[in-house]
């Protein structure tokens, strides 16, 4: 497929207004080809380009996965290991009766949390794909701020904080039981910071931004590249407003620096890592990770029961590795089993599937409806692209 061909599918969505601007990258192997379409801002004075800054949202879960990773490489943690040594907020664990009881309807923990539990969003805690229904324990982590929805770095309490008010409030379901989205990143952040004995920030530009190349990615924009950057974009009853402008959220290093959704990248960084992965935890001769790690990163560890009860995808063609989905099962429009990556509801998306890497980046949010039509249309180009070098 060609780079005009991939241009004029992707480019329609922005024609038809769907969102104002975004950029895509491909690459099958060394061969690598990018495009644009739209602009940074409603102005439309400023295109986007290909070394635009993006937020990336929940792309940044992968990253906070090889953070962890790293420190398990270097023997500072055991996946088995209880968290409770280094985040002795999370110890002695009460769990609700059931998801819907008052939040001091509680039994004993059966274990503690542990390591691998946070990579695998098995803590207790999370977002129920399979049940948004409000619940009391919604409304008390609304309560005490702890950041139920979109990314807002800025308004988010200091990590010691955040991790004292989280450990007042009772798990959801006990430890190793349940898939549940989101939490699980955010924490394990923090434990990198104590493991590690640095801010996560220092301690991704240590093992992993610096060695990688990765020169534009981090939890804040700084001044001299914020001409690259521009507000993001959300629908709200049809309306296209700000979600956040260009000098809002990410415009000065915040107190949180969320694991889970708070680092804004470029297409070339992104593919930096994603080619560190694609290639056995290795680029250009830099070692990040051990082959063992990566392995154990990008294989599903959930059980059949698990993801019979709500895994990532509703269908259950996809499980979950350490910060990445998983796909188990070839989809005959989009990836291939054996497929792995993830996408933040900011509006972009990142997957290696066998020698094909795509990332699409945009600024405009996910709709409530979920992705934008153009994230169906880049998966079935990734999906065409790896099948047409299969039948090569």
């Amino acid at each position: 497929m060609t780079v005009d061909e991939i241009g004029k599918r992707l480019g329609a969505h922005v024609e038809a207004d769907e969102l104002l601007g975004l950029a895509w990258l491909v690459s099958t192997g060394d061969q690598v080809v990018t495009g644009t379409a739209g602009h940074l801002d409603e102005s439309r004075a400023a295109p986007v380009r290909t070394d635009t800054i993006f937020r990336i949202s929940s792309m940044t879960k992968p990253v906070t996965a090889v953070a962890a990773s790293i420190l398990i490489d270097d023997g500072v943690l055991d996946p088995t290991e209880p968290v409770d040594r280094l985040l002795p907020e999370l110890a002695g664990r009460r769990v609700l009766t059931h998801p819907a009881a008052e939040i001091t309807d509680t039994v004993a923990a059966q274990r503690p949390i542990t390591v691998d539990d946070l990579l695998t969003f098995r803590l207790g805690w999370g977002m129920d794909f399979a049940d948004f229904s409000p619940k009391p324990l919604d409304a008390a982590w609304s309560e005490l701020g702890l950041g139920w929805g979109p990314p807002m770095p800025a308004r988010m309490p200091a990590p010691d904080t955040w991790l004292e008010r989280l450990g007042t409030l009772p798990l959801q379901y006990q430890p190793g039981e349940r898939w549940l989205y989101h939490v699980g990143a955010p924490i394990l952040g923090f434990l990198v910071t104590r493991a590690a004995g640095m801010p996560l920030s220092e301690f991704l530009a240590q093992r992993v931004f610096g060695p990688l190349g990765m020169v534009d990615t981090g939890f804040s924009v700084s001044a001299d590249t914020i001409d690259r950057f521009g507000p993001h974009y959300a629908d709200r009853d049809g309306t296209r407003i700000v979600f956040d402008p260009v000098d809002g959220q990410w415009s000065t290093p915040p107190a949180f620096e969320g694991g889970g959704d708070g680092l804004v990248s470029t297409l070339a960084d992104y593919h930096r890592f994603a080619r560190m992965l694609r290639d056995g935890g290795e680029l250009d001769g830099t070692r990040i990770l051990s082959e063992q790690a990566v392995a154990a990163m990008t294989r599903d560890h959930l059980t059949a029961e698990q993801l019979a009860r709500g895994g990532p995808n509703p269908d259950g063609s996809a499980g979950w590795g350490y910060g990445v989905g998983v796909q188990l099962s070839d989809l005959a429009d989009g990836p291939r089993a054996g497929s792995y990556g993830w996408s933040g509801g900011l509006g972009s998306t990142w997957s290696n599937d066998g020698a094909v890497t795509g990332i699409l980046l945009t600024n405009q949010t996910w709709s409530s409806a979920g992705p934008l039509p153009v994230f169906a249309t880049f998966e079935s180009i990734l999906g065409e692209v790896a099948r047409a070098g299969e039948a090569a």
